[in-house]
């Protein structure tokens, strides 16, 4: 009986292995997002949020990332669906990040801590973000477009 009980639970590790996150993404992090984290004070909450880059702000000691928010997939990559923004935040990290290599739109992860909220101006639109204390900056290598090809069909083919 204990053997019926084993394969499934090792099926089970063996699937949970292969969608695994990147090592320094791995951790215990509270599920808040940044659209709720506006919403009640999460300040000192260890989060692990990701998205694209709107902004990069290299500073004398460090540099801030403006960010548009989504949900992240499993390996901890930012997660593109239709319209599916979980809102904005800042991170900032000590050193240089170069903005030639952080360019608008490249997907980042972060995890750290939320310290506090920045009022930002977009648009005509004061916007309230929450602030994270980046410990890790993961940049995801760039999608490349697939492009599918197949042959031009034989003047037969489909005529069975």
């Amino acid at each position: 009986m204990t053997v019926r009980l084993l394969l499934p639970a090792a099926a089970l590790l063996l699937l949970a292995a292969c969608a695994s996150q990147p090592r320094p993404l791995r951790g215990e992090f509270s599920a808040m997002t940044p659209h709720a984290a506006v919403e009640s004070d999460a300040t000192g909450l260890p989060v692990r949020w990701g998205g694209r880059i709107v902004r990069v702000e290299p500073g004398p000691n460090r540099t801030c990332f403006e960010m548009i928010s989504t949900r992240l997939a499993a390996t901890g990559r930012p997660w593109w669906g239709s319209d599916d923004s979980h809102g904005r935040f800042i991170a900032c990290r000590a050193g240089f990040y170069d903005p030639a290599v952080f360019e608008v739109n490249r997907e980042v992860t972060f995890s750290g801590t939320v310290t506090g909220y920045e009022t930002r101006r977009i648009g005509e639109y004061d916007y309230r973000l929450p602030a994270l204390a980046a410990d890790v900056v993961y940049l995801w290598p760039k999608r490349e477009p697939v492009l599918i090809t197949r042959p031009e069909p034989w003047p037969w083919w489909g005529w069975w």
